[in-house]
């Protein structure tokens, strides 16, 4: 048996359609056994190798490709998809692409099952994979109810209980708390000690640095540089920013201040030019009525999901929503904009107060997951469509700044993860809304594209904005947020400020 397992050799790709190759001439060899991690740019073609390791290039993404890719002795061209089921595994960027069941349940089993194997094979697969990535509380759950980080938790068991000799995992941590990120670390790390071949596409670097044997960074579809991975380990704040990468080493005080660990503070806290929320009380097991929707109080505080009876914000200043997956973060901002219309709740701002309805038109929500809110069939359409006043050259000077002004034509849908993230941010930055709330919009950005959404939050800020950012990232807290609201429970447990 031959210890080279992926062998990639000068391929170049290019999608349906699109101007130019994402894979110029990439040759690559990977060890069996080995963890392997990709890094570079939104953009840089690692999505790509996966799907070229995968099969699904050239089976399923439509375009012209020179050269050749071999996995474990197959030839991916000659290949058919579900001859890979039970050698390459895949976890996806967005769970819910790879979802086949509505339950937990179902979904972790849903490979074995498909496959054919025994019911007592299937039910030890089942009791393994909970077991090694401590899924207990996950079980007999609906995934609609799930958060992003729940979910993603789900697709790597799902892909687990297949037992393949490759893993595969396209921004894995991209929507997982701190705690989750460590489990995902210890995953890979049992995956590893099992011999198994991990290929993990990354942006967020830090988790991974001692479990990688080899970093393979990507520019514009080409291998521009390789580590290995103690020399990866020991790369400098500098180094990694000249190849457009995060940090590999977090200051330690953020990466604690993110953990579900970190002891509560104050809340103890009044801004007289803030904005002021009285009352927001929610619960997503209402009681069924007849006559007369019955209002949530403080009283209901036992079966509540969001129970903030009087909190204040500040006005121009960045503040970081903190907290672990499923815990009301998500929640929270949803009640704030209007989209939960059983949310009470007033917010009052410059002697006005916003309830219900009237709070959809004070403020502006990015989503953890933009594809629900990509609608029209070019980039500039879309930024111009959340603008009361239409300005085009407005809406080119938000693209130039978060580098989409190239894509202006083409179908957001059609774009990559982090670049669909980027459009519906300057979808928010051109609404103008007094209250702006962003829903981890750094999960898929590079470090050059998070530090210019830090950098455009800001600019709202400074110009009189309200900004609430929910994010598992240290590194945007540390180098971009004034402040952190810690969510727990749906209750604040504590506001603090960080600068």
């Amino acid at each position: 048996m031959t210890d080279t397992i992926v062998e990639i050799k000068n391929v170049t790709h290019k999608y349906k359609g699109a101007a130019g190759n994402t894979l110029d001439g990439v040759s690559l060899s990977i060890k069996r056994g080995e963890t392997l991690l990709l890094c570079g740019a939104s953009g840089s073609g690692k999505t790509s190798v996966i799907r070229l390791i995968n099969g699904l290039i050239p089976h399923y993404y439509q375009g012209t490709m020179t050269g050749e890719v071999t996995v474990n002795g197959l030839d991916i061209s000659k290949t058919q998809l579900y001859e890979l089921a039970g050698v390459v595994g895949t976890v996806f960027q967005n769970p819910r692409s790879q979802f086949f069941s509505v339950d937990t349940d179902g979904e972790i089993v849903f490979g074995p099952e498909n496959i054919g194997l025994s019911p007592e094979e299937i039910r030890s697969r089942k009791e393994e994979i909970v077991g090694q990535m401590n899924l207990d509380k996950l079980l007999d759950r609906s995934l609609f109810e799930l958060s992003g980080g729940e979910k993603q938790r789900i697709a790597c068991a799902s892909v687990a209980a297949l037992l393949p000799e490759i893993i595969l995992l396209d921004e894995p941590s991209s929507n997982l708390d701190m705690d989750s990120m460590k489990m995902l670390h210890d995953i890979v790390r049992e995956w590893k000690r099992q011999g198994k071949t991990v290929i993990v596409s990354e942006h967020r670097l830090w988790y991974l640095k001692d479990l990688a044997d080899r970093v393979i960074c990507m520019e514009n579809g080409a291998i521009v540089r390789e580590w290995t991975g103690r020399e990866f380990a020991d790369l400098s704040g500098t180094e990694t920013k000249n190849f457009k990468l995060r940090p590999v080493n977090i200051n330690e005080h953020y990466l604690a201040l993110l953990s579900e660990k970190e002891k509560e503070g104050s809340i103890d806290q009044h801004f007289s030019d803030g904005i002021r929320l009285k009352d927001f009380y929610f619960s997503y097991h209402r009681k069924p009525y007849i006559l007369r929707k019955r209002e949530f109080t403080a009283a209901d505080v036992d079966s509540l999901s969001l129970c903030i009876p009087e909190l204040d914000i500040p006005k121009g200043k960045v503040t970081a929503v903190i907290g672990s997956n499923g815990t009301g973060k998500s929640t929270f901002l949803r009640c704030l904009c209007g989209l939960e219309n059983d949310c009470t709740g007033v917010i009052a701002s410059d002697g006005k107060e916003y309830r219900k309805k009237h709070r959809i038109g004070f403020s502006y929500m990015v989503m953890q997951d933009v594809n629900h809110q990509l609608f029209t069939d070019s980039v500039e359409k879309e930024v111009l469509l959340s603008m009361k006043d239409k300005d085009v050259n407005r809406c080119h000077e938000i693209l130039n700044t978060l580098g989409l002004l190239e894509f202006k034509d083409k179908h957001p849908m059609a774009l990559s993860g982090g670049q669909k993230q980027r459009v519906a941010i300057a979808s928010a930055i051109a609404a103008g809304a007094e209250l702006l709330l962003f829903d981890e919009p750094t999960s898929g950005l590079d470090y050059a594209h998070m530090e210019k959404v830090g950098e455009l939050l800001h600019g709202l800020a400074e110009s009189g904005g309200t900004v609430l950012v929910s994010t598992h990232d240290p590194e945007f807290v540390e180098e971009c947020c004034d402040c952190t609201l810690r969510i727990k429970n749906g209750r604040v447990v504590s506001f603090e400020e960080s600068r």
